[in-house]
C-alpha cells in the first residue's frame, strides 16, 4: 500500500523542481549531459538535505525514532524515483521532445497526486489540481526567465 503521506511531502518538491531545473537549463542552452547531471545531482544532494530536514522536525516534534527513520526514508525515495523518472525520459528522447514529454509527465504526477489527496480530503481534485498546477507554472516560468536572462546578463550567453 502506498503511504500518501510520504509521498505528499517529497513527491510535489521533487516533480516541480525537475520540471523547472529541465525548463531552465534548456532557456540556457544547457546540454543533454548538463541536464541529466543536474536531475541526478538534484535527485541525490537536495533530497537527502530535504529528508534530513524532514527527519530533524520530526525529531523535534517527538516523533519516534524508528517511525521518524521511516518516514525520512520513504521520502527519500519517493523524491529519487521522481528524479529518476525525469532522468530516464530525458535520456531516452531528444532534447526538446524530453522537454515536452518531461513536462507533461511532471503534470501527470503532479495532477494524478493532487487527485487522490483532494479525494481521501473530501475536496473538490479539480480546484486542488488547478492550484497545484498554478504554483508549479509558476515556479517553471520563473525558472525559465533565470535561465533565459542570467547567462547573458553576467557575459556568459
Amino acid at each position: 500500500m502506498i503511504d500518501l503521506r510520504k509521498m505528499s511531502f517529497g513527491g510535489p518538491a521533487a516533480i516541480v523542481t525537475s520540471m523547472a531545473l529541465i525548463v531552465g537549463l534548456d532557456a540556457a542552452t544547457a546540454t543533454k549531459a548538463t541536464v541529466v547531471t543536474s536531475l541526478l545531482i538534484i535527485g541525490v544532494a537536495d533530497n537527502l538535505t530535504d529528508s534530513l530536514s524532514v527527519h530533524i522536525y520530526q525529531e523535534s516534534e517527538g516523533m519516534a525514532q524508528r517511525r521518524a527513520l521511516r518516514a525520512t526514508v520513504g521520502n527519500f525515495f519517493t523524491r529519487l524515483a521522481v528524479a529518476l523518472s525525469f532522468v530516464a525520459l530525458f535520456l531516452l528522447l531528444p532534447n526538446q521532445a524530453a522537454i515536452v514529454v518531461c513536462v507533461a509527465w511532471g503534470f501527470l504526477l503532479l495532477a494524478g497526486l493532487s487527485w487522490l489527496l483532494a479525494r481521501i480530503r473530501h475536496a473538490n481534485a479539480i480546484a486542488e489540481i488547478w492550484k497545484h498546477s498554478a504554483v508549479a507554472v509558476a515556479v517553471i516560468a520563473l525558472s525559465r526567465l533565470i535561465g533565459g536572462w542570467l547567462p547573458g546578463a553576467i557575459g556568459l550567453g
